[in-house]
């Protein structure tokens, strides 16, 4: 018997990316062959195995690896319940309020020509609160994820926040209550962003658009951002919550997957995609068929370099002090936190199947493992792959 997981995604993938990658080899990000190298060997016989044999009967059980890339649809869904079952219990239970900040579609473009200014937009969303709370002698509690695409998977650059309604005092004594103005932030929010555009024009960081070919200078460049600075941006905060479970599954479902979800992709005829996403603006279900090819180009670009980190956290869940505050929070709340290991793919069978895959069907013993087999590296994974499917 084997567990295997064979994904819609990883189907057009196995269809079409050994046609993509010679024609663009050259143009392709290697974190993008990467993910989608490991995502298309995900749980089959090049990622290497566990086998599980029954001491009784022999009845074996072979278990592929998984590529652990969070650009899998099964991978990031087993990160994603990971992260939201540890931060169930190291985040505090208190009042919580989500804040998404959105900039105007006009800006978007100059990310996948400037990679590196998705590294300043997470720092500036959390400055925004953080600068606020500092003006009343409070550390707030933020942590947050990077997001670039729409529910149609285009292009989309934006910020899920969320932050305590609350924090420390400066002198770690007691915890203060935070109200956050939403045309503050939001004014916040947007000069920093067009102050980055512009210290980065200034430091020739900043490679412009085609349709931007005509600005010569930085006073051109500020006349066009002035023009948007002035346009409507959308700063949307939630209604404040101390629902736990509802705090950290709404910033859950934004971590580890991939663009496009499973059960979101509707037809795949072997030629085209059809795939079903829910309208910002009417929040109507609606359905877009792509080509295969013009599906793949949209959800990898998409992916980020590697090393880059989606999830930040800032004030006292800082990395570099939440072991020192984190448990004084805990004390104003009397919470006692509690460890919990990962969920293995075992668990989340039992979880989601009701059924123990190492529980023998034939005698009821326990599975013992009898071999392991480890992966081959990503570049002969990637050869074979393209090898072939010729």
């Amino acid at each position: 018997m084997e567990i295997v997981s064979g994904s819609k995604l990883q189907k057009i993938f196995h269809d079409h990316w050994a046609s993509i990658y010679p024609k663009h080899k050259n143009k392709i990000r290697p974190a993008i062959i990467d993910n989608v190298t490991k995502m298309l060997a995900c749980r089959s016989n090049n990622m290497g195995f566990h086998q599980y044999t029954c001491p009784q009967c022999n009845y074996t059980v072979i278990v592929h690896h998984s590529c652990k890339s969070r650009f899998c649809s099964s991978c990031g869904k087993k990160a994603t319940d990971n992260w939201i079952a540890k931060n169930s219990r190291i985040l505090p239970t208190t009042t919580w309020q989500h804040i998404t900040f959105t900039m105007p579609s006009q800006f978007w473009e100059f990310f996948w020509l400037n990679r590196h200014l998705f590294g300043f937009i997470p720092a500036i969303a959390a400055n925004t609160i953080i600068s606020i709370a500092k003006k009343k002698n409070v550390i707030p509690g933020i942590f947050l994820a990077i997001h670039t695409f729409s529910r149609d998977a285009d292009r989309n650059v934006h910020i899920h926040l969320s932050a305590t309604n609350g924090g420390i005092s400066k002198n770690l004594k007691r915890w203060i209550p935070i109200f956050y103005h939403h045309q503050i932030i939001k004014s916040m929010w947007k000069y920093s962003i067009v102050k980055l555009f512009r210290e980065q024009y200034q430091k020739g960081l900043l490679k412009l658009p085609k349709e931007l070919n005509h600005i010569k200078d930085y006073k051109a460049f500020n006349s066009w951002l002035n023009i948007y600075y002035n346009k409507k941006w959308v700063v949307h905060l939630q209604k404040s919550s101390n629902n736990h479970r509802t705090n950290i599954d709404y910033i859950g479902k934004y971590l580890k997957r991939p663009p496009i979800g499973e059960t979101r992709i509707k037809n795949y005829d072997g030629n085209s995609v059809t795939f079903e996403y829910l309208d910002h603006y009417d929040r109507i279900k609606k359905t877009m068929t792509l080509s295969a090819q013009e599906f793949i180009t949209r959800l990898i670009s998409h992916i980020h370099d590697r090393y880059f980190r989606i999830i930040r956290y800032f004030g006292f869940l800082a990395n570099r002090v939440r072991a020192k505050l984190l448990p004084i929070v805990y004390g104003f709340f009397a919470i006692v936190p509690t460890i919990k290991n990962p969920f293995s793919w075992r668990d989340l069978i039992i979880i989601s199947m009701h059924y123990d895959p190492l529980l023998c069907p034939n005698c009821h013993n326990h599975l013992q493992l009898s071999n392991m087999v480890f992966t081959k590296n990503n570049f002969q994974l990637l050869r074979e792959t393209i090898i072939n499917k010729k």
